[in-house]
């Protein structure tokens, strides 16, 4: 079966490979832009360029709508072509041109055609002078991009109001804006065969762990994606290899978050394209803090860890517990609750278990509806959907209120840690089926299982469950209670440090 399902997948698919090759730059613009334009015809928005000084021909490549042509213009054109080049060779020309550029437009040169084209599409001005076998570069990139903006999915209350956006070396630096010291390092490397998406690798280089860093870098080297469209694309080559429904790899859209991160000894993944930077390792309880837990007084932190933990619990356990005890274990309702709750049962044809699963299923399609409709109308979707289908399916007899209170308080909680919504809606659906076919001795050996899966998984040699499992005392100082700044801010926490 396995081999018959690999041939199958095999007759729709091709292998990924970095086929560009290596050509050199030309000594004659004709011929380098006859290579471009066989690469890159029929693309209308690439502009090709060829004027003559002093008996030297200058050829220019530009992609339109990615450069500021008013700096092309004032700052590289009317200088080149205002230049003297009375007896120089070639790569003097190059030189000499290259060098009466005003200081602040980056440049680069290139011996390289295939390596030219790519920097050109990324918005730089590539030139080609005859005589030279080089070619160079000026960074005038100039693309639509959206502003930076406050994140919609990790709103604080006391924190900044930034978070990251699409541009890449905006959120750089915003990194940057808050972390001016030279220990901060930014490695780029490229990943995709074909979209050759640009990733950043950012690290305090006195924090973080050498061999961390080393296999992050491998493994991102050895993704054999042909597209990279967003940071989600490489979670699975940064991860931990075996099967769980949690993660060792974290994501946030706040830069003073992944700030904090980085000053713990993690490495940040930013991608080119996506408001969504990663980190790693990350371990379990970080699911549960937020930065206005550092914000506000410490019992006020403990207050909302406690309420984050009891709601992530409600989310996962409550409905598997309400069809196991109405299915299996009746004697654990208080007498003055159990008339009512058969009462409402009785009305309805369906067993509780098929009653549930029903149920969540409705919420997932109205959140769904919700999420993907224009904002505008999205929000009204999920409230009337919510009220007019639950309203009508318990006067119908459809559906038990019991049952409706219960989904509904399921729901609530479940978005108060969003980060853990995907792996919570699936151990719920678990949870339902197996409380309405085993009660409560089948949830506590999945409970089981689900934690010693969380167990196993070692980020980058880091216990996902530290500093629970192993018990590492000293950090509990910032686990459910967070001690006063006048003692965190003594000592950081490195991260490497809670594997030993």
């Amino acid at each position: 079966m396995k081999n018959w399902y690999k041939e199958k997948v095999d007759e729709i698919t091709v292998p990924n490979k970095d086929t560009e090759e290596k050509v050199p730059v030309k000594d004659t613009v004709s011929e380098n832009i006859k290579y471009l334009k066989s690469k890159l015809t029929p693309s209308f928005d690439v502009k090709y360029r060829k004027c003559e000084v002093d008996g030297i021909e200058f050829g220019f490549v530009m992609l339109d709508g990615m450069c500021d042509n008013e700096l092309i213009n004032e700052q590289i054109m009317i200088p080149i072509l205002h230049g003297n080049y009375n007896g120089l060779d070639g790569e003097k020309v190059l030189e000499t041109a290259s060098n009466i550029i005003s200081g602040s437009i980056d440049k680069s040169v290139q011996n390289e055609l295939n390596t030219s084209i790519r920097e050109m599409l990324s918005g730089n001005l590539l030139m080609f002078v005859d005589g030279s076998s080089r070619a160079v570069l000026f960074g005038v990139q100039k693309f639509p991009k959206r502003s930076v903006t406050e994140p919609d999915s990790e709103t604080q209350e006391r924190g900044s109001k930034e978070g990251f956006s699409e541009s890449f070396m905006d959120n750089v630096a915003l990194l940057r804006r808050r972390i001016r010291t030279p220990v901060l390092k930014t490695e780029i490397i490229e990943v995709g065969a074909t979209s050759k998406t640009r990733i950043c690798i950012a690290y305090l280089s006195d924090r973080v762990n050498e061999e961390t860093l080393i296999s992050v870098k491998k493994r991102l080297k050895e993704s054999n994606l042909d597209v990279c469209l967003g940071s989600g694309y490489l979670e699975p080559f940064l991860g931990s290899r075996r099967a769980s429904l949690f993660s060792g790899v974290g994501s946030t859209e706040r830069p003073d978050v992944l700030t904090a991160k980085l000053s713990e000894g993690k490495i940040g993944i930013i991608t080119d394209g996506t408001p969504y930077a990663l980190f790693i390792p990350h371990i379990f309880t970080e699911y549960f803090h937020s930065l206005d837990d550092y914000l506000k007084k410490p019992y006020y932190a403990f207050a909302i860890r406690t309420l984050k933990i009891a709601a992530f619990f409600i989310g996962i356990f409550l409905p598997g517990l309400y069809v196991a005890v109405c299915t299996f274990h009746q004697e654990v309702i208080p007498e003055t609750m159990i008339f009512d709750i058969c009462l409402q049962e009785s009305f309805v044809p369906l067993p509780v278990m098929i009653e549930a699963l029903i149920m969540h299923m409705v919420f997932e399609i109205v959140k769904e509806a919700g999420l993907r409709m224009p904002r505008s109308i999205g929000n009204a979707v999920s409230i009337v959907g919510a009220l007019v289908i639950g309203d009508a399916a318990v006067s119908a007899g459809l559906v038990a209120a019991p049952m409706l209170i219960v989904i509904g308080l399921t729901a609530i909680s479940s978005f108060v840690i969003p980060s853990l919504y995907d792996a919570s809606s699936l151990l719920r659906v678990v949870l339902i089926i197996v409380g309405g076919i085993s009660g409560f001795y089948g949830i506590m050996l999945v409970f089981a299982a689900v934690v010693l899966n969380m167990a196993s998984i070692s980020p980058y040699g880091v216990p996902f469950t530290s500093p629970l499992s192993p018990t590492k005392a000293g950090a509990w100082r910032d686990l459910i209670f967070r001690a006063d700044w006048r003692q965190l801010g003594k000592k950081r926490l490195q991260t490497d440090r809670l594997d030993k």
